[in-house]
């Protein structure tokens, strides 16, 4: 899949490492590991899962120390089980396992929520549904986290506040109703900017369909009342149902027919994909020790 560029990477990694680092350095390394000490360390899936963010734990190592050569042997978007390496890295022992706290926090925080979008995606792909995101990532991470969202097949919903138009219930409530939030949104944003509008009923929806809209947000709708929505809508909206979305409730809402299927959970619960870091085993007998 489509990289991000290391200049939008950049910031978050050496943030990370400063943050890391504190003001004295690593302690710890620095008095055990010779200076002109090199190895090799292997990135080791220890669960099966989605793999996303390896440009992050390639740059926590060479941001640290440039010497340090890193190779990816499984990127963002392949499936691994327990035991497949993702890649290695050589170079200084020091810089090596200073940065590998950061380079596997990264690594398995969006690993783990490539993993949890491809469960629901893959529970889903009967269907004409697609499994995308919210806005509700971590802060400063955004953009990393919807990235790993598309690693693991799903799809991105807006970025922020400025590149589409979202009508929630509180904009209606405060608007006076879905008539009045449409037509002064459509009098102040551009031609190209599209509009979505959440609605809780049949009967919102069929406001909405009089006024007009590029997208409807179909709120904690039970899979009867989707399809009816569906129904409805008839083609003329992107239909989109959130709320209440689940491993064990994602399969009837996308059977309803809708279109996307928003989930918070995404990024702010995956958990993490365990993945390890591990001195080179395959050195063979007769060669030198994995630290020299």
């Amino acid at each position: 899949m489509r990289a991000l560029p290391d200049i939008l990477l950049e910031p978050v990694v050496r943030a990370a490492l400063l943050e890391d680092l504190g003001r004295a350095g690593d302690l710890t390394t620095d008095a055990t590991i010779p200076p002109d000490a090199t190895t090799t360390v292997r990135l080791v899936a220890r669960d099966a899962g989605v793999v996303a963010g390896t440009d992050l734990a390639r740059l926590a190592w060479t941001l640290l120390d440039p010497r340090i050569e890193v190779r990816i042997d499984r990127g963002d978007g392949s499936r691994v089980a327990p035991g497949d390496v993702i890649g290695e890295a050589t170079g200084p022992a020091r810089g090596l396992l200073t940065a590998e706290r950061v380079a596997l926090n990264l690594l398995g925080h969006l690993s783990g929520i490539a993993t949890a979008t491809a469960e629901l995606a893959d529970a889903v792909s009967h269907t004409r549904a697609r499994v995308c995101c919210t806005r509700k990532t971590t802060p400063g991470l955004r953009a990393l986290e919807k990235h790993a969202v598309r690693a693991g097949g799903g799809d991105n919903h807006r970025f922020g506040l400025d590149d589409a138009v979202l009508i929630k219930d509180n904009h209606v409530a405060v608007a006076g109703g879905i008539t009045a939030a449409v037509t002064r949104v459509r009098a102040e944003v551009g031609h190209l900017v599209k509009v979505e509008c959440e609605v809780d009923t049949l009967d919102q929806l069929r406001e909405l369909l009089e006024v007009g809209a590029d997208a409807v947000l179909l709120d904690n709708m039970t899979p009867y009342l989707l399809r009816e929505a569906v129904r409805l809508v008839d083609g003329r909206l992107v239909t989109e149902a959130s709320g209440g979305v689940d491993a064990t409730t994602i399969v009837p809402i996308a059977e309803a027919g809708v279109d996307l299927i928003s989930v918070g959970r995404l990024t702010h619960s995956a958990p993490v994909l365990d993945i390890g870091l591990d001195i080179d085993p395959d050195i063979g007998p007769d060669a030198p020790p994995a630290v020299t």
